[in-house]
């Protein structure tokens, strides 16, 4: 028999909102406990990085990035466990055993970045005094190798009231508190045959990409049999409708053949999606979910272009500052200062798209800039200025 046998953990958890968050304390880069001490004065409290971004916009295979973003500033580690412990409540692939953990300065950092007001005010009143307590804690390590529980005897092992809040909700395991030390380099044996029995939480990617994976066998298997049956009805129908759905549908395959093979190119995804778009967005624009959806995702990327947009018109500021009353034409500013793909927004938009309307688009073009400047908080004409004071001002 082994010196030791798998040992399954339940992290302590506390509510926050909603929210159900899971921590543990950690004592050094070995070893940490489940139960507080407090003898034990020099335990941090850590706290489950899939618990801390459930409930978010964050998608669950951008969590690593997100991560590792925090943990380059402190505020996260990664916590490579021994194999000796597993989780219950949690699904982590065995060849890795680790969890990302947050320091109390990294939950509230993802909190006032990604939680609603109301989630923001409630972390607040939950955990301030935790973070008071721990203001002078040192930025965590990129990752810890954990080998080693340690927890004190029975009688002292649920902590008190006011050492961490809601210490209610823990479950009555831990009660039962042993102090247990792993060797990361041996394997047991005499251990029961599946060891991820008790893993039934999906929060890393290697994970997601397995679920992902089978969905996609699910999905050409259906797939084959519907292009079995568009043989069928390309055979039993001719007539023009039918023709322009078949081009569509090749459209698409064509562009699931170049994403699988990886050879992917932008102007057959362009072609297919204005052939997708102009067969679905045929009805009225107040209530087509394709376009509404469109535009959401082309709002978001030209939003996530401020930063880009500030620093050029920052740019041209510093070098026309001499001259900053006789400023080039307003098309030729546009040009210079905003992505193309916003000006041909507006020029569709406003009806100046075709060559015809040459002369109209010069006369309008500063109206185009003006919207350009508002949409972007960037205000670089005198007539942005103007407005802009006169509008706020109301």
């Amino acid at each position: 028999m082994s010196a030791w046998s798998i040992t399954p953990l339940t992290f302590p958890q506390f509510d926050v909102g909603p929210r159900k968050i899971r921590f543990i304390y950690f004592a050094n880069p070995t070893s940490f406990r489940l139960t507080r001490c407090p003898k034990k004065s020099a335990l941090v409290p850590l706290y489950l990085g899939a618990d801390i971004f459930s409930n978010t916009d964050i998608r669950v295979e951008n969590h690593p990035r997100y991560h590792a973003k925090f943990a380059k500033k402190g505020y996260a580690t990664k916590l490579i466990f021994s194999p000796a412990f597993r989780f219950d409540g949690l699904r982590v692939p065995t060849t890795t055993n680790s969890l990302w953990f947050y320091s109390i300065q990294g939950l509230f950092r993802v909190a006032f970045e990604l939680y609603s007001k109301q989630e923001q005010l409630t972390v607040m009143d939950k955990l301030q005094d935790v973070w008071k307590s721990q203001i002078n804690d040192s930025p965590l390590e990129l990752n810890c190798n954990i080998s080693i529980r340690l927890d004190s005897e029975v009688g002292d092992s649920i902590p008190e009231m006011d050492e961490e809040p809601n210490e209610e909700s823990l479950n009555p395991r831990q009660s039962r508190v042993v102090e247990e030390s792993a060797d990361a380099s041996q394997t047991d044996p005499g251990s029961s045959g599946d060891t991820s029995a008790d893993h039934n939480y999906c929060s890393l990617e290697e994970q997601s990409f397995e679920t992902q994976l089978k969905s996609i066998q699910t999905t050409l298997s259906s797939l084959k049999l519907r292009l079995q049956s568009l043989e069928k009805k390309r055979c039993s129908e001719d007539n023009a409708d039918c023709t322009q759905k078949f081009k569509t549908a090749l459209l698409l395959l064509d562009s699931i053949d170049g994403c699988l093979d990886g050879n992917l190119e932008e102007k057959h995804v362009t072609q297919a999606v204005l052939t997708l778009l102009g067969t679905v967005c045929g009805g009225s624009v107040y209530s087509s979910h394709l376009l509404n959806s469109v535009a959401r995702w082309l709002g978001q990327r030209f939003h996530g272009a401020n930063s880009c947009i500030s620093q050029k018109v920052e740019s041209f500021k510093v070098e026309h500052i001499e001259r900053i009353t006789d400023l080039p034409p307003a098309d030729q500013l546009a040009t210079e200062l905003f992505p193309e793909a916003m000006q041909t927004l507006m020029l569709h938009w406003m009806g100046l798209s075709d060559e015809a309307h040459q002369a109209k688009r010069h006369s309008e073009y500063p109206i185009l800039l003006l919207i350009l400047e508002f949409a972007n908080h960037n205000l670089i004409t005198g007539a942005a200025h103007v407005l802009y004071s006169s509008l706020i001002c109301r």
